[in-house]
């Protein structure tokens, strides 16, 4: 069975904690999009036993000669005839249209894989945005634990006269900005969680919060590996299935161009002589094959033009897995070098000048630069990685399959205080 999966779909570690994978089978089991293809199947196989009816049997009564004139008056002339009619249907008509409806339900099951796909797909964006609003979350509280440390700091050193108030006023008001980032980060993740839950029709979220961790970026398959895959991703699959359909619909127009007979046996009671009689009959359309070439044509093109269509679908998606593929591996090699380099980096200097400062040896605006230019290279990071995330899953749609080679251990990033 295919299935998206990511890095973010960690065990989780609490009751309330919701995973990537009980987010999917939530919406594998509840979202009505699926219940729709399972329906729709229903009614192909129904139109499947229709196609697969003879023509019907056609019983028939025709009195003739009765309630008229003169000797045609009542009943004393009339002829009842009693007939039994059908159609002989020529040209394989009936398996063409078997093949038809057959065809069809062959289909149903390739779009069923790829409505599922991307409503997974979606499931697991949705997902990564709340896995997000936590993360900025823990950034923001962070940021403001470095802010109170400024503002303590900042505190002590005014009754000596060390540093002037406007120091401390101002490390007030970062701490406040700080407060407020924390705040909002909150309210955009109480909405996030809103998201993924309405997918399986949960208007109250009853999770507290998501496993994953973001920063936690797989190694994925080269390129080309990846494009050999894209034979096999449901969206060209379902041109194989439409091009089956269209050959049906070929084949049912070729043998319209082969005439039925319609045949009708009977018997006749002579009311004069009191006789009965056989009486049958056959008869056949003229011009059925000019008439069918136009259907036959237009099926034909039909044919042709999938063709066309799946190539070009082919060359868009080759396209979008470039892309993807680019944006995934620049990305995780930003992610792990501002994780190994840049931030290891940050946090000895910003260690370093808070103990400057203290100390008097630097100012606050040395110090506070150092903490805002921590606080922007983690939320780089954390951008950074989400666009990966959000290409490695874009990845695993086109491809139709989970694509996480060596699963990396999970990281908790710098985000420590």
């Amino acid at each position: 069975m295919i299935a998206i999966c990511s890095a973010l779909g960690i065990q989780a570690q609490a009751a309330q904690r919701l995973t990537l994978d009980d987010a999917i089978a939530r919406v594998a089991q509840m979202h009505p999009e699926i219940r729709w293809v399972e329906a729709r199947t229903v009614v192909l196989a129904a139109e499947r036993e229709r196609a697969e009816q003879r023509p019907p049997w056609i019983a028939g009564a025709e009195v003739e000669n009765a309630f008229g004139t003169g000797h045609a008056r009542g009943l004393d002339s009339a002829e009842l005839t009693l007939t039994l009619a059908s159609v002989l249907e020529r040209g394989g008509k009936l398996d063409a249209r078997r093949t038809l409806a057959q065809s069809r339900i062959d289909a149903m099951a390739v779009q069923r894989e790829s409505r599922r796909l991307d409503l997974l797909a979606e499931t697991a964006r949705r997902y990564l945005a709340v896995v997000a609003a936590e993360r900025s979350r823990t950034l923001a509280e962070a940021d403001m634990a470095q802010r109170q440390r400024t503002v303590a700091a900042a505190r002590r050193r005014l009754p000596s006269g060390a540093s002037p108030e406007s120091v401390l006023l101002t490390a007030q008001a970062a701490l406040a900005r700080a407060e407020l980032a924390r705040d909002r980060a909150e309210q955009q993740r109480t909405a996030a969680r809103q998201h993924p839950a309405a997918l399986w029709g949960e208007r109250a979220p009853t999770f507290d919060s998501v496993a994953g961790d973001p920063l936690a970026l797989p190694t994925i398959s080269p390129l080309q590996t990846l494009a050999a895959e894209l034979e096999r991703t449901p969206e060209l699959a379902q041109f194989a299935g439409e091009r089956r359909i269209a050959e049906a619909r070929l084949q049912l127009a070729r043998t319209a161009a082969t005439p039925d007979l319609e045949w009708q046996v009977g018997i006749r009671r002579l009311q004069e002589s009191d006789d009965t009689a056989l009486v049958a009959g056959v008869s056949m359309p003229l011009g059925s094959r000019a008439r069918a070439q136009p259907e036959i044509r237009a099926a034909d093109a039909e044919r042709e033009a999938l063709s066309i269509e799946r190539e070009a679908k082919g060359l868009s998606l080759y396209s979008t897995l470039v892309e993807a593929h680019g944006r995934y591996t620049a990305a995780q090699v930003e992610v792990a070098r501002l994780q190994q380099d840049v931030l290891p980096k940050l946090a000895r200097a910003e260690q370093a000048a808070e103990r400057a400062y203290r100390a008097g040896a630097i100012s606050y605006l040395e110090w506070a630069q150092l903490q805002s230019e921590r606080t922007a290279v983690r939320q780089q990071q954390l951008d950074v990685a989400l666009d990966a995330q959000r290409a490695l899953i874009e990845i695993q749609r086109l491809t139709g399959q989970a694509l996480v080679t060596a699963p990396t251990a999970a990281s908790s990033g710098d985000i420590a205080p």
